[in-house]
């Protein structure tokens, strides 16, 4: 058996897709089921049994001889999040015990750390130095809740037989529409642009894209970079680490190609076969001084392992996005 935490979510739904359509239907589902605005994601995929979060690890204890594998995609990934109770809850207490048991159940971990512990970039993005987590200065809560479970791993004297932690950088794609405000910026602008009719995308609506003005005189407005990634790259990489049999330790996962807020949004446009319209908006108050201006993985460290599946250029994974889910309301 194969579990999945967050399978209900965004990358955690991709992942179980992914593992279906490589023939996998031996699948523990592990989330919070009540939430109803996600029940698309999973409702027609191939799965053995769905286990909700708070009595995992009562299921584990029963099952653990069966499990072959665990992927932890579930956090708490709102990066607005000022909670720290709920984000030690949910993104460090559980982790440790998630990784305590395959530790030692003797189960391979993969788990989703995050590029938001890099903070504003002054030290880089690489993975190569465990070391530079202790170093590391996250600008919100989420980010720091991941950066503390990284630091914490590499303290533990036992460990998987296996395990990989993953710093997602700018993830999006389809499963994405229960997450609202933190849904992507693909997302948000193809809401933003197009006019729904009968299941349809009818014509322009006349709408413009609102992207955040840059509030640092070193980036012309929708010239703040990140390193985008599509959902699919991430759950190729997923599948790939899941039969790599060596080099625990953490990775980054984006392209290794930062484009701008302006490329993303315009590849929306052109997806559409609409031309582009963009409004700047002041960036809310409340993150504006702890927005990230620059991001860009550092991917030689997994090359060097093996992958070499070239990732989706950003214009390709847009048009595919919006025109293979977001126009008709498929989840993937």
């Amino acid at each position: 058996m194969i579990v999945i935490t967050g399978a209900a979510g965004f990358i955690g739904s991709c992942m179980v897709g992914k593992l279906n359509n490589k023939g996998f239907q031996n699948i523990i589902l592990v989330d919070d089921f009540s939430k109803t605005g996600k029940h698309s994601n999973f409702i027609h995929k191939s799965y053995r049994e769905k286990v909700e979060r708070q009595v995992f690890f009562t299921w584990l204890a029963q099952h653990s001889k069966e499990v072959e594998f665990i992927f932890h995609l579930g956090a708490r990934t709102d990066t607005t999040e000022f909670n720290a109770a709920i984000l030690d809850e949910l993104n460090l207490s559980y982790s440790k015990k998630i990784w305590s048991a395959c530790s030692e159940y003797r189960i391979p971990l993969i788990y989703a750390s995050s590029a938001a512990t890099y903070g504003d970039g002054t030290l880089g993005y690489s993975d190569l130095d465990p070391g530079l987590s202790y170093h590391l200065k996250p600008l919100n809560p989420y980010g720091i809740s991941k950066n503390e479970f990284d630091k914490w791993v590499f303290q533990q004297p036992q460990s998987p037989p296996r395990w990989f932690g993953l710093k997602f950088f700018n993830v999006f794609g389809p499963n994405e529409y229960h997450k609202g405000r933190m849904a992507s910026v693909v997302f948000h602008a193809f809401n933003q642009v197009s006019k729904w009719a009968g299941g349809q995308v009818d014509k322009w609506a006349g709408g413009q894209v609102k992207l955040f003005r840059s509030h640092n005189p070193d980036y012309v407005d929708g010239g703040q970079l990140r390193d985008f990634i599509y959902v699919k790259d991430v759950t190729d990489v997923m599948y790939f680490l899941m039969h790599h049999p060596t080099d625990a330790g953490i990775y980054n996962l984006g392209t290794g190609k930062a484009r701008t807020f302006l490329d993303l949004v315009n590849a929306v446009f052109s997806a559409l076969n609409l031309p582009p319209s963009i409004e700047f908006i002041d960036t809310p108050v409340d993150i504006r001084d702890k927005y990230q201006y620059f991001t860009e993985a550092k991917m030689g460290k997994l090359r060097s392992i093996g992958f070499s599946k070239p990732f989706y250029t950003l214009e390709a994974a847009v048009e595919e996005y919006v025109q293979g889910y977001l126009v008709n309301g498929r989840t993937f």
